[in-house]
C-alpha cells in the first residue's frame, strides 16, 4: 500500500468533486508533562468533503483521539486553524462554540458514556433537549433513530439491560439525533467483538448515507478502515493519504 503526505490545498482526487466541509490548516498540538513538552500534531493539514467517509489509522498513542478532539472543538490547537464551512470555529465565542458542538457535530467514543439511570430513549433525547427542542420533537427524533439502529423494541431499556453492541448502537443514535453535518467516532468498536464491530461499522456507513453526514472514524482496525472511502494514516504528527484496494 502506498501513501503520500497531505499538502495544503491538495485534497484527494476522489474528494475534489464534493464541497469542502472542514479544513484544518497547519495544526499543532502539544502537551506539557513533568516540565517536558510533548508535541502530538505538527503542522497537520486535512480537508474533508461533505458526505465523505474517512478512516484515520495509526498506532496507539499516536494522537488520533487528540486530532478528533481538536476537529470537533472539544480541545483547542496550540497553533493553526480549523475551518468548518469556511468559518474559523475557534474564533467563535464560548456559547456559539457549545451550540456548534451540539447541533453540528456528533461524537461517538470507545466507551458509550450512556447515563445509566436513563432509558435508551431518554439518553438519545438528551442532545435534542439540550438544544431546546420541544420534548415531543426530541422524542420523535429519538424514536426514529433508535428504530434505524434496530432498537425500536428496546426504547425503555436502561444501559445495564442492553448488550455491549446495543449500548454502542444507542451511543451512535445519540450522536446522530440532531442530524449533525459531521460525525466523529473515536475507536467506536474497540470494546466489541469482531462480528459486532463489523455490524457497527456497517451501521455508521448506512447512517452516513441516510443523513448525508460526513463521517470520520479513528481506529486501530485497519481491515475495517479499508472498507471506508478514504484512509489516512497519522504518523509523526502528520496525516498521510493511503492508496490501495478497498
Amino acid at each position: 500500500m502506498s501513501e503520500r503526505a497531505l499538502q495544503p490545498g491538495a485534497p484527494a482526487a476522489t474528494q475534489r468533486a464534493r464541497q469542502t466541509l472542514l479544513r484544518a490548516v497547519a495544526l499543532d498540538k502539544s502537551f506539557h508533562d513533568a516540565g517536558r513538552e510533548i508535541q502530538v500534531l505538527r503542522k497537520l493539514e486535512l480537508e474533508l468533503c461533505a458526505g465523505g467517509e474517512t478512516a484515520i489509522v495509526g498506532q496507539s498513542g499516536v494522537g488520533k483521539s487528540t486530532l478528533l478532539h481538536v476537529l470537533g472543538s472539544l480541545d483547542r490547537p496550540s497553533a493553526g486553524k480549523v475551518y468548518f464551512a469556511g468559518r474559523d470555529i475557534f474564533a467563535l465565542g464560548a456559547r456559539e462554540l457549545a451550540g456548534f458542538r451540539n447541533r453540528t457535530v456528533g461524537f461517538v467514543f470507545q466507551f458509550h458514556y450512556l447515563l445509566v439511570d436513563f432509558s435508551a430513549l431518554e439518553n438519545v433525547m438528551m442532545p435534542a433537549l439540550i438544544a431546546r427542542l420541544a420534548p415531543s420533537e426530541a422524542r420523535r427524533r429519538a424514536v426514529e433513530v433508535l428504530e434505524l439502529v434496530g432498537l425500536g423494541e428496546k426504547l425503555e431499556r436502561r444501559p445495564a439491560e442492553l448488550s455491549g453492541g446495543e449500548q454502542q448502537r444507542v451511543a451512535v443514535a445519540r450522536a446522530v439525533v440532531m442530524r449533525p453535518r459531521l460525525v466523529l467516532a473515536d475507536e467506536p468498536t474497540g470494546n466489541l467483538d469482531p462480528e459486532t464491530a463489523a455490524e457497527v461499522y456497517q451501521l455508521f456507513r448506512r447512517l452516513n448515507r441516510e443523513f448525508e453526514t460526513t463521517l470520520v472514524v479513528a481506529t486501530h482496525n485497519e481491515g475495517l478502515a479499508r472498507t471506508m472511502g478514504r484512509t489516512l494514516r497519522l504518523r509523526d504528527g502528520q496525516l498521510f493519504e493511503e492508496a490501495g484496494e478497498r
